[in-house]
Order: structure tokens, then sequence, then C-alpha cells
């Protein structure tokens, strides 16, 4: 009954806002009608999504490469840092574009899966609608993984600053379910469910094949002895 009465209207479209307010909005004020607003806003498209995603990967790999640089070069063995920074320059110029294009793709991907539940669930939403909600909480967050990367290569500040990286992360992953039930227009258990279980299952594919070289390590001596002992019995 209350997920009901706290489920959002669907909002008159509202006028175009800038990326810094459409961000802002979707970081900092974290309710159900935020999200329908910026679902049903006019300049909501995947393609917009697609950019920022695009563009805040490609921040992140740029700053990684730089931070591993820094930390090569404060361990004052020159030879080494020579070969890590001619490493990070091919990385930038070749590998940082393919990796945010890959960060796009796995953006389409989930996105579209996640959407796909929510479809089984009935829910009001698209695809498009939710790929752009989810890019304005995608993209910021991730720019803001980078900062706090830079300060990794000292010590004592990168100690310091995993629990913020930590709750940062769930608090991306609380908005998120957030922003599925905002533009779905249904309750809890099913946002719950439609972010997590294509999650789930993607974890679970991604897995199986560690599980299975694992298991096939670890139970091939006792095969192998089995099938010696079965060898050794036959006459």
């Amino acid at each position: 009954m209350n997920d009901q009465m706290n489920t959002p209207m669907a909002p008159i479209p509202n006028a175009p806002r800038s990326v810094v307010q459409v961000w802002r909005d979707a970081l900092t004020k974290p309710n159900e009608q935020t999200y329908a607003e910026l679902a049903n806003s006019p300049d909501a498209s995947p393609g917009k999504a697609y950019l920022w995603i695009f563009l805040a990967s490609l921040v992140s790999v740029f700053v990684s490469v730089l931070v591993r640089v820094l930390v090569a070069g404060s361990s004052g063995q020159a030879d080494q840092l020579q070969s890590v920074f001619g490493g990070s320059m091919i990385a930038l110029i070749c590998v940082v574009p393919v990796a945010a294009g890959l960060a796009v793709l796995g953006f389409m991907i989930t996105t579209g899966l996640v959407q796909w539940v929510a479809g089984l669930f009935k829910g009001a939403g698209t695809y498009s609608q939710l790929a752009y909600v989810l890019g304005a909480i995608s993209a910021p967050a991730t720019l803001i993984s980078s900062i706090l990367s830079v300060f990794y290569a000292i010590p004592f500040l990168a100690f310091c600053l995993w629990p913020v990286s930590i709750l940062l992360g769930l608090y991306v992953i609380v908005l998120s379910v957030m922003a599925v039930k905002g533009v779905n227009k249904f309750d809890w258990g099913k946002a719950i469910a439609s972010y997590l279980l294509p999650t789930v299952v993607f974890c679970g594919l991604c897995l199986l094949p560690i599980i299975v070289i694992g298991a096939m390590r670890l139970l091939g001596p006792k095969i192998g002895d089995t099938f010696s002992t079965i060898q050794s019995s036959l006459p």
C-alpha cells in the first residue's frame, strides 16, 4: 500500500537542463520523482548517456594510467619508470579509447538486461529513459571515483579512502535501484529484482568457467588415481 502511494506520478516534461544540472540532480536528489522527471525530460536519449559513459571512462582509464606512472616514479628505479612510461603512452593512444568503448558496450548490455527484466514485471519505462537516467548516475560517479584514485598513489591516503570508495559504490547501487523504480513506476521489490537479477546472472556466467576449472584441478589427481586403480585391477 505504501509503495503504491509512494510511486511517482508521470510528470509533465520539463524544460531542457544542462549536463551539470542533470548530473547534480541525479546524485544529490535521491528520490523516484527526480528520476521520473529526468526520464521524461525532452533531452532524454540513450545517445547522450553513451557519450557521458564514454567520456567518463576515458578520464577514468587515463587517470589510472597516470597513477601507475606516478607510483613507478616514486620507486626510484629509473629503468622501470622508463619502461612503464613507454607502455603507458601506448596505452593512452591505443588501449584507453578501446577500454572506454567497452565500458559503453557493457553499459548498453547491462541497461538492456535490467529494462528487459523490468518489462517482465510490467514496468512502464523504456530502454531510452532508463539508459539516460542510469547514465546520469554512473558518469559523474565514475569521475568522482577517478578523482579519488589519484590519491591511491599515497599509501596512507589509499588506506583511508577505501571506505569512501566502498560507500560510493553502495550509494550508486541504491540510486540505480531507485532510478529503475522511478522510471518504471513499480514497487521496491520489482525494482530490486530488475536491477540485481541481471547482475547475479552475469556474474554467475563469468564465474562458471572459473568454478569448473578449479573443480577440475582439485579433482584431477583423484580422478587420475581412480583410473590408475581401475587399470591396474584389470587382467
